[in-house]
């Protein structure tokens, strides 16, 4: 019997580059303007999955829905976000609930029948011992093949519960990588091997809500990185962003977690930093590295050796927002492109003054 086609993943139902996902958000925010839907990623991914098209069946339903109500229900959008978006995730996580469930059910059975053969093999014992007992035994030879028999049964028994309780610990480690990986799908960017932004997000959120002191926010954008796409296409735009994703996971300090925030933008949050200077530290040690990189144009044999990156700094202060802390950072790294690129903003002749 045939099995049914596995839906697709979030990665196979989004799979567009920069540019096009651009275009399709451009399409998509028209029609949630239009119909008052309060902008939050469900929204998002259903009217982005609308521009695209594909789900023709979808298309249909959110064109009924905003014909027939004046407000966009959130359960309405909640049910067709699982439906439609997240359906492959979930019937995956059905799919390793039932072999948790199985599992469950044959270890269960295995010890039933250890359990079982364990009593027989003592009410056996209890009956040979009761016999010796006797001041005459009329079948002595049976009585001890009898136990031989129960012990020999009894011994296969745990055997075969050993193996099975093997086989069992072997699929469930098999059933944890699986979700291992699930997770890191759904953190990481799967081009650079950092987080992602909606990861990167999240946990910076968190760190700045739990009032840890120390946070240093590095951003970091590639310099000229869509004339360098155009001029070299895509493909070797990809390697930039795979080889500066690779830097930072190598030059990251402990507890420190890097995002790719955009396009060719990056994010560092460093913990247990004091200083701007600290954060300066690394930024300036990334900036060379970036500037050293060499990536080779296969078509031509060309080397380039033109990579560079400009970077902005910002110390967490007390009552900061997410917005506020990514604000300033950023605001560091437009400062960072006035003045020429390829360099660390605030530089460290200049004062630091908060905002």
């Amino acid at each position: 019997m045939s099995q049914p086609p596995k839906p697709p993943s979030l990665l196979e139902l989004f799979p567009e580059e920069t540019r096009e996902a651009a275009d399709l958000l451009k399409q998509a925010v028209p029609h949630m303007v239009r119909h008052s839907i309060p902008p939050n990623p469900v929204h998002y991914a259903l009217w982005y999955t609308y521009s695209k098209g594909l789900e023709p069946d979808l298309n249909r339903r959110l064109d009924k829905i905003t014909q027939d109500f004046d407000v966009f229900p959130p359960e309405s959008a909640i049910k067709l976000f699982r439906d439609y978006i997240i359906r492959g995730e979930l019937e995956e996580a059905r799919q390793g609930q039932q072999q948790v469930i199985e599992l469950v059910d044959d270890i269960e059975s295995d010890v039933s029948r250890s359990v079982n053969g364990s009593q027989a093999y003592q009410s056996s014992l209890a009956s040979g011992l009761a016999a010796l007992h006797e001041p005459i035994i009329d079948d002595l030879p049976g009585v001890l093949s009898h136990l031989q028999e129960s012990t020999q049964l009894m011994q296969e028994q745990q055997e075969l519960f050993l193996y099975r309780l093997r086989a069992a610990q072997s699929e469930i480690q098999h059933l944890r990588n699986q979700l291992e990986r699930a997770q890191l799908a759904a953190t990481l960017d799967g081009l650079t091997q950092v987080f992602n932004r909606q990861a990167f997000t999240r946990l910076l959120d968190q760190s700045l809500k739990n009032g840890q002191e120390g946070l240093a926010l590095v951003m970091l954008d590639i310099d000229h990185f869509k004339q360098f796409n155009d001029q070299f296409g895509h493909p070797l735009g990809d390697r930039v962003l795979q080889h500066v994703g690779q830097l930072l996971r190598e030059l990251l300090p402990a507890r420190a977690m890097a995002g790719r925030y955009g396009g060719e933008e990056f994010c560092v949050l460093l913990r247990d930093c004091r200083d701007l200077d600290t954060a300066r530290r690394f930024a300036e040690q990334l900036r060379g590295k970036v500037q050293a990189l060499r990536v080779k144009v296969r078509r031509t044999d060309q080397v380039l050796d033109t990579i560079t990156a400009s970077f902005g700094l910002a110390l967490a202060e007390p009552g900061d927002s997410f917005e506020s802390f990514i604000t300033r950072a950023d605001d560091a790294l437009y400062q960072a492109k006035r003045n020429g690129r390829n360099q660390v903003h605030p530089p460290a002749s200049e004062p630091v003054l908060s905002a």
